[in-house]
This record gives structure tokens, sequence and C-alpha cells, in this order.
């Protein structure tokens, strides 16, 4: 095919090409997304997994005119590059570039933005009801994962999509896979329907024959179909839907794209809502991600010829020793449980899964569910650990306050990817936990600031903590100190890491060994001697050794990778105007804004929370009395 995706007019043009075609530019897109991601990083797997797809949506609608919505995103590549982006597509998920995700401000052919699983139905939903609302005429069509089907939110939107009988297609992707394998009875369901191939024939057939029986047979096809206990529920496949109030069409091969524009065709002409059940292979068309689909979900740079990561880290991550400590702890004590919403590889519990899988529950992607099972395992006398991104745990707020925090019962919440998490951008950067979990009465919150403190967190929060606690660290190596034997810390204190007289920088986080850093080239560069505290907890603020430096200093700066609205620098804010403590405070953190995606060093350094940026910071505070705040 050579150059000829670029001297398409995209994508208007699909119409215009044979199927042949299509299977040629197919061929050219998979290509392309393999070297692109293999330099940038990114979502393989699921990409590959729905080229064919959606050619054929393509194809078959409009699109910007018809709005496409593509669930969480993984699987949006093909979209973009179909959409005008195929220049700019090396740009992926690079500061500047294209988003990795749906972005409603990058292209019009992005109706709504998505980054969190299970919300393109009720999206889907809101746009066809708006549409009727204003008499317009467009198709609407929701692009779903089987992983994302495990999240309520999805059921919620396809009750109510049922029950109003809007014009809308959900497309069902159905790769046997979210991001680790599916669990749960709807995965065991569509397993039923996709194993037997002769489950999508049998209604036909039954009406077929019953219709040549004279006399009778049509009303023996009728009183089955009004019949609950009837054949239609033994011999449909994609029953469950149809309760729900939505046509159901498939299984269809999601690599087939004349049957995928047949079938889409045929749900466009019906009324109502209509689910068209697609099987795709996730990772096609590249046999290392075939062979490992869910170490190509998400992937860093990697070597085309062998599919391993290009760069070998020198220590290892946060999330690695969060997994050796929890089998560490684990062996110990038959007491402790861990939980994970459909993220066993990517919270470092994979191992744990298989050496104690009576122990272990991957709940799929409902962290509602999650947070809330946490509560009743702790309340039946269990020691549970829920292993989270930071992001993700936004999605159960309530359960926070009402299930488990209200009760006072000890969950341990392990908060990874915490901060500032790099390309995934917005939707991903998790900077608001501290401000929403420090809200809540009774909820503990510890932040380390190497690998070894980590440990000794997740020790205390099992064995010290009072009540429920979270600890929250970021998605990055360690810094290489040694491990040592897991043990409490003393609850609610701090650790003075520098002692100083001009200036005392509190950092909660792995931002205090930049605080460090800058305070000694303050010392050395600048003649300023400042303090520097490790919080090490947010919550409980160690109150009597931040007012005791605060008083000698006179001055005090606050670091924190996170949002600052109710973060740690406005706990230390609180914790003075308490004590009537009145001196100059400068805050170091997010200020009122998303996180755009890019290098995690790089958005460090953009704002202000490394070591020039700290140093800067202090240098300008210190001589000039007022906050001088990130560039």
């Amino acid at each position: 095919m050579g150059n000829w995706p670029g001297q398409l007019k995209l994508p208007e043009d699909l119409k215009n090409l044979s199927i042949a075609e299509l299977k040629e530019l197919a061929a050219e897109i998979r290509q392309y997304m393999i070297r692109t991601v293999a330099d940038t990083g990114g979502h393989l797997a699921s990409n590959l997994g729905v080229v064919e797809l959606a050619l054929a949506l393509h194809s078959t609608f409009d699109s910007p005119r018809d709005r496409i919505i593509w669930d969480v995103g993984h699987q949006s590549y093909p979209h973009k590059l179909l959409t005008g982006r195929w220049d700019r597509f090396p740009t992926l998920r690079r500061y500047g570039g294209l988003s990795g995700f749906p972005k409603p401000s990058e292209s019009e052919h992005d109706p709504f933005g998505t980054g969190h699983s299970s919300t393109s139905i009720s999206a889907a939903l809101g746009l066809a009801l708006a549409r009727d609302f204003y008499g317009e005429n467009y198709r609407v069509i929701a692009v779903i994962g089987d992983g994302a089907l495990t999240g309520g939110m999805a059921y919620e939107a396809l009750n109510h999509a049922g029950h109003v009988k809007a014009d809308l297609i959900v497309v069902l992707n159905d790769n046997k896979m979210s991001i680790s394998s599916n669990v749960g009875a709807i995965s065991d369901y569509l397993g039923r329907i996709r194993s037997d191939p002769k489950y999508s024939r049998l209604k036909a057939e039954f009406e077929q024959l019953m219709n040549r029986v004279p006399l009778v047979g049509k009303k023996m096809v009728e009183s089955a179909e009004r019949l609950r206990g009837g054949l239609k529920y033994l011999l449909t496949p994609g029953m469950i839907f149809e309760e729900l109030g939505l046509t159901y069409f498939g299984p269809v091969d999601g690599h087939n794209i004349a049957a995928l524009k047949r079938t889409l065709r045929q749900a466009a002409r019906m009324k109502g809502p209509v689910l068209v059940h697609v099987l795709t292979e996730k990772g096609k068309g590249y046999p290392h991600a075939e062979a490992a689909p869910e170490r190509f979900h998400g992937i860093g740079p990697f070597d085309l010829g062998n599919g391993l990561p290009r760069s070998k880290k020198k220590y290892p991550t946060y999330t690695e020793v969060f997994g050796k400590t929890m089998l560490k702890l684990a062996a110990a004590d038959p007491k402790i449980v861990a939980l994970t919403a459909a993220m066993a590889g990517g919270t470092g519990l994979s191992r744990f899964a298989e050496l104690y899988p009576q122990r272990f529950y991957d709940v799929g992607i409902a962290e509602q569910h999650a947070a809330g099972l946490a509560a009743a395992l702790a309340a039946g006398g269990l020691k549970p650990v829920f292993a989270v991104y930071s992001t993700f745990l936004q999605r159960a707020y309530d359960q926070l306050v009402h299930d488990i925090c209200l009760q006072n019962l000890p969950v341990v919440l392990a908060v990874d990817r915490a901060g500032i998490v790099g390309e995934d951008g917005e939707t991903h950067q998790g900077i608001f936990d501290l401000s929403y979990l420090r809200s809540i009465p009774g909820m503990a919150i510890m932040a380390p600031r190497n690998e070894d403190e980590l440990q000794h967190m997740l020790y205390t929060a099992l064995y010290g903590a009072p009540g429920p606690a979270a600890l929250r660290y970021p998605r990055d190596k360690g810094e290489g100190v040694p491990l040592s034997e897991p043990r409490l810390l003393p609850w609610g204190k701090g650790e003075l890491l520098r002692e100083g007289k001009d200036l005392l920088i509190v950092a909660a986080g792995t931002v205090a060994n930049a605080a460090l850093a800058a305070a000694d080239r303050l010392a050395r560069e600048a003649g300023i001697d400042a303090a520097v505290i490790n919080a090490r907890f947010v919550k409980p603020l160690d109150e009597e050794l931040i007012l005791q430096w605060a008083r000698r200093c006179g001055r005090l700066l606050t670091v924190e990778e996170s949002i600052l609205a109710g973060g740690f620098g406005s706990a230390v804010l609180e914790l003075l105007a308490e004590r009537g403590l009145a001196l100059p405070v400068s805050r170091l953190g997010i200020d009122d804004r998303f996180v755009e995606q890019g290098p995690r060093e790089l958005l460090l350094s953009l704002y202000g929370l490394d070591a020039e940026g700290i140093y800067r910071e202090a240098l300008s505070f210190t001589r000039v009395g007022v906050p001088g705040g990130a560039p």
C-alpha cells in the first residue's frame, strides 16, 4: 500500500474502498501502530484487536455527524488514524502530542472524552437523548469492551437505555480480557455464547422449523416468545441484553470486515437500542502481543524484534516492592487478604494471586464493590488490602466514607500511581487522592519517600493503625535504598532529614528527596540554611515536629505531588492557623488545573516539583518573602 493512507481523505474515502482494499488498509494500520507504539509506548494489544472494527464503523457511519464513543479509550488508536490524525500519530502520548485517549479538544471526531471504564453507554445515551430533544437525525454508537461490562455504570446505562427505547447502537468488543483476564458471571456468560458455534443459529432454526408446521407452528413460536421459561430463553444468546430492552445481534467475527459492515447496517435500521456482539483477538497481528496481551495492554517503548522493553530498570518499582512486601507479610499472617479491580498485574499482586488464590479477590472493573467488599472483609475479622490506582479510587468515594470510615474498619488502601503518572495524561494523573482522602474522618494517610519506607508503612497500616489507612506511592522506580525488615513506624510522626534556621521545607512523599537535594544546594550556593522534614504522615500530621521547626525558621515551604486545594499544604496551613502561628508560607504543588500528558520527569520539572524547582521557589521565597511559584 505504501503511502496510500496519506493520500486518502479520511474517513470519507473509506466508503469508496472495496473489502480487499479495506483489508489492505487494516494491515497498514497494524504495522504503523506497532512501529509507533514501539517508540512511544502505549496501549497496543487492545488497539490491534479493533482495527477491522474501526474500519467497519467508519466505512458504515458518517463521523463526525454520527457520534462514535470508545469506552475507556484503550482501543481508540485506529479511530485516530482514520480521522485525520495519521501524520501526527508519532507524537502519541508525548508532551504536546496526541492523547492516548479520545479527547474532544483534539478532534471533532471525538464527541466525548473517555479514559475511565464503563462510561461510554451513559455518554451515548445522553447524546442520543439530546439528539431526539432537538429533533436531529444522526446515529450514536458506543464501543465497549467485555471487561468494561464488569463495571456497574454500564448496566445502569443499559437499563435506562432499554427503558427509554432511544435509538443507539452498543458494540460489545469481546476480546475475553480487560487489562487482566476477566472475572465474574458476565465473563462466564459471554464465554458460553462464544464457545458454542451453534448457539447463534438455534433460535432462527427453531422459528424456521415451526413456521413450516401447518396451523400450529406459528402459534408455538409466539408461545415460546411469551413464556419466560420458554425456548426463547433457552436458545437465544444475548438474552440478558434482550431482557434489558436491547435487540441483540451476534456474535460476529470482529476481524471480518464484510460481516461487520453487514451487521452494523442491519443494526442501524432497527428502532430502539441495539447491541452488536463482536468477537476480537487482543494483540492480533503482532505475535508477541498475541502471546502476552496483558503485558502489551499498556507497555513502554519496546524492541520490535523480540517485544522486550528497551530500557532496563536500575531499581525495582514501588509497585514491585509493594507486591513483594505483601507476599512476605501474608506468609506470616493468614488473615491478610488482597483485593484488586481488574488490575492484578498493574498493582503488583499477580504473584500473590498465584500463591494465595483463596485470599485474593479480583472483582473486575468495579471499584465501588471492591471498597465495600473490603469493608465487609474487615468487619468479618480479616485484614484486607485494596490495591488500586489513585485515579480509579476516585470512583469509590462514597464507599470510602460510608462503608469504611464511618464504621472505622481497618481497611488498608494501597494507592498506586499517586501523583503525576505521566504519558496517560489528564484522565490518569493521581493528583486528587490527598484531598479527597484527607477530608474523611478517621482516614489515615501515609506517603513514603523511598521504597524501604513503603514497606514499613504497609506494615504500620496493617498492625499500627487505629482504623482505615491509605499509603500512596508513585508510578516510578525506587530510590535504590537497601530494603530492611518491615517494622512499625511511630504513629503520626515525621522525620527530620536536615536541620536549618532560615527556612523549613516540609515535604510529603518522594518529593522529600528533591527537597533535601534543594536544601543542600541552597546552603552551598546561596548561604541559606534550610531544615527539611519528611512528613511521612499527611494525616495525622506530626504537629509537634512541624511547629517546633516552623518557629525556629520563621518561614515555611510545603511540597506535595498533589493538587493544592485541600491537600498536604492546606493541612499544614490549617495547623498553623489553629495554633495561632503567623508566619510566611509558600506551597508547591499542582494549582487549579488538570495535568497534561508527558514524561513524569518533565512534568515534575514543569510544575516545580523537582530539586531545581524547589530550589528556585525556596530562593525566591527566602530572599523576597513572597511565594514565587512554578513558572
